[in-house]
């Protein structure tokens, strides 16, 4: 599909079938999502895949209630940046942004991976409440990594609807 009908189609799904997505098509979308780009091209994006029952037992119960049940079927991937790089030169940050930068990388890169799911006909929910502490410890994440959020990933189940958004003029000035 074109980008226009990509970014068309391209909801948040909160219910999701019983489907097991292939570990294969969880790496295409990774790979995909990897060539977003990132300050200095550090890519420093992170992805923890849970896509075991066990595995996705462990990450859902470090998220909310209804967060639980808004992403049960799917496989759950916990996105995370490596400290200290993106917006740093000599271990020193460039600007009073610092370490956002990492996360403004993971954002792209985050988005790029929601679009290729979609592209490979698979739906997702950007997660950002967690127990990122039971995450670290559950599946070993190092310390010098951002944990930012967990993203459900799989099919749909029912159809998903646009909501409204802002009008153009409403968020651009130009200058």
């Amino acid at each position: 599909m074109d980008f226009k009908e990509l970014i068309e189609v391209r909801r948040s799904a909160r219910s999701y079938k019983e489907e097991q997505i292939k570990d294969e098509t969880i790496k295409e979308i990774i790979e995909e999502a990897l060539k977003a780009p990132s300050w200095k091209n550090s890519e420093t994006a992170r992805y923890y895949v849970a896509n075991t029952p066990e595995s996705i037992e462990k990450v859902a119960a470090a998220l909310p209630e209804f967060n639980r049940n808004s992403s049960k079927n799917a496989a759950l991937v916990v996105t995370t940046f490596v400290r200290d790089i993106s917006g740093f030169s000599a271990g020193v940050a460039e600007n009073e942004l610092s370490n956002k930068w990492g996360a403004y990388d993971l954002g792209l890169s985050n988005a790029y991976f929601i679009l290729a799911a979609k592209e490979h006909g698979l739906d997702t929910l950007i997660m950002g409440l967690r127990d990122a502490a039971a995450l670290r410890k559950d599946f070993g994440i190092p310390k010098n990594e951002q944990i930012t959020s967990v993203i459900a990933l799989g099919v749909a189940d029912g159809p998903l609807k646009m909501r409204p958004r802002k009008a153009v003029d409403e968020v651009t000035k130009f200058l």
